[in-house]
């Protein structure tokens, strides 16, 4: 009985969530590709959007699981018209990316992520599957973290 409260005890502690309120300065400085080829920092990204609340979809058009979040993306976009919705792509290519975003009419703002998973940001996110939602206040600073799915009750509580 004794090892059964030890061995839940050390499984739970090892099951502790991570939160970040900011980016890492690693993952701001991490290069992404806009739709019209070209280089930002992410902090150049993010920065644009000051002052309003960003929700972030970390995607890419190979996904099914980040496909069938759309619908679930395109309902929230309707609630919050003045959330910002930027998707970062993992996609191989920009090509890619943008047939993905016409073949599955994803509406918002695109960059792509070249380094993929393996990159400073990817790392940051502890990026292992996608997507991966995160809400961003108008401060800049991080309210939800590393959410697996689109209707998280924290992403629902940060947008309204």
């Amino acid at each position: 009985m004794k090892y059964s409260f030890l061995i839940l005890f050390i499984f739970l502690l090892g099951c502790k969530t991570r939160i970040e309120t900011q980016f890492s300065e690693k993952a701001l400085q991490e290069q992404f590709i806009s739709l019209d080829n070209k280089s930002l920092s992410f902090k150049e990204v993010i920065t644009q959007y000051k002052g309003k609340k960003v929700l972030i979809d970390v995607w890419a058009s190979w996904c099914g699981d980040c496909i069938k979040g759309m619908p679930k993306i395109v309902k929230l976009q309707k609630e919050h018209p003045e959330v910002v919705f930027l998707f970062l792509s993992i996609d191989n290519s920009l090509e890619e990316l943008k047939d993905g975003i016409q073949k599955y009419n994803v509406q918002g703002e695109h960059f792509l992520l070249p380094s993929g998973w393996d990159g400073d940001f990817g790392n940051f996110l502890d990026l292992s599957w996608i997507p991966r939602y995160l809400v961003i206040d108008e401060n800049q600073k991080i309210e939800v973290f590393n959410a697996v799915k689109v209707d998280d009750k924290r992403i629902v509580k940060a947008l309204e």
